[in-house]
């Protein structure tokens, strides 16, 4: 069958993820996605307040059964991820490409790269406890154990320069933990994120463990910040006048904050060795002590 010369292009509408599901923004509005050339790419929904606190609903309702999942299981949900980034490759590598002025090359560069930053934090869930947690030595006849507990619902801002391997490399560590996230995407380079989100849903990743937004970064992360489920919060992907009024916010129900570093600036080189500091930074310490149970007037315990 000959090719029709006259066929219309099915152009791809980009949406929200939120609690397992793409829905438009509840405000109804849309804003224009241009290539490093200015050229038009796409329309990306513009989410709202309320599109914020919806997306915090499910996170909350997603925590329980992600945190009490085991890490064994979080690991392999993780490289579920990783298979399912690599099966669509050219279609990021195409996003990477238009959103980052990149060559093809490059741009495959980044998204192997991506892929392989998710096998990295799959093989650290069930490892994490054992390099933050373990025995305490102590004066008396009691075990006195500490284990790495995740903090709640994450807020994370994504790098606003790096649409695909930045935003891996902030999403991955918090939800290897055993977090729940809302993710405000890249504000001028958000379709990598909004495709990873049919990544996701196509994966094991269960509905509303990882929620991605993208409009404007302002406008989103402020009501996020303040917002009394939310229990940590990364601000990367904030400028630093913003970074320190939504610290202030943050700080009215105490919330976890991890503060932008000089590597997450413009220009950083996230195919570095990310380290575990992204694993630790939302996780809490839970201490217990338990009597050893001392036998007899001797002492003797086990």
């Amino acid at each position: 069958m000959s090719e029709r010369s006259d066929r219309l292009s099915v152009f791809k509408t980009y949406k929200l993820y939120v609690g397992g599901k793409f829905p438009r923004s509840e405000s109804g509005r849309v804003y224009e996605v241009t290539d490093s050339k200015g050229n038009w790419l796409a329309n990306a929904p513009q989410s709202s307040r309320k599109d914020a606190r919806d997306a915090v609903v499910a996170a909350r309702k997603a925590f329980g059964g992600w945190s009490g999942a085991t890490a064994y299981n979080r690991g392999q949900v993780l490289y579920r991820i990783a298979e399912m980034l690599e099966g669509r490759r050219d279609q990021f590598v195409r996003e990477v490409a238009e959103a980052e002025g990149l060559s093809k090359s490059k741009a495959a560069a980044v998204v192997d790269a991506a892929v392989d930053r998710w096998v990295w934090y799959a093989g650290w869930t069930d490892k994490i406890a054992q390099i933050v947690g373990g025995a305490n030595p102590v004066a008396g006849p009691f075990f006195n154990l500490s284990t790495p507990e995740p903090t709640g619902v994450v807020t994370v801002l994504a790098p606003q320069e790096s649409s695909l391997l930045g935003l891996v490399s902030v999403l991955a560590p918090v939800i290897a933990a055993g977090n729940t996230a809302v993710v405000v995407a890249s504000a001028e380079s958000p379709l990598p994120a909004l495709s990873l989100g049919e990544v996701l849903a196509t994966s094991d990743l269960p509905g509303g463990v990882v929620n991605i937004l993208s409009g404007k970064t302002a406008e989103i992360a402020t009501p996020l910040a303040s917002h009394q489920d939310v229990n940590g919060i990364d601000l990367t992907g904030a400028d630093a006048e913003l970074a320190k009024e939504l610290e202030i916010a943050a700080a009215d129900n105490l919330k976890r904050v991890s503060r932008p570093q000089a590597v997450d600036g413009a220009g950083a080189d996230w195919s570095a060795d990310p380290g575990t500091r992204r694993l630790t930074a939302f996780l809490e310490t839970k201490t217990v002590w338990h009597p050893t149970g001392a036998l007899g007037v001797s002492g003797s315990s086990y």
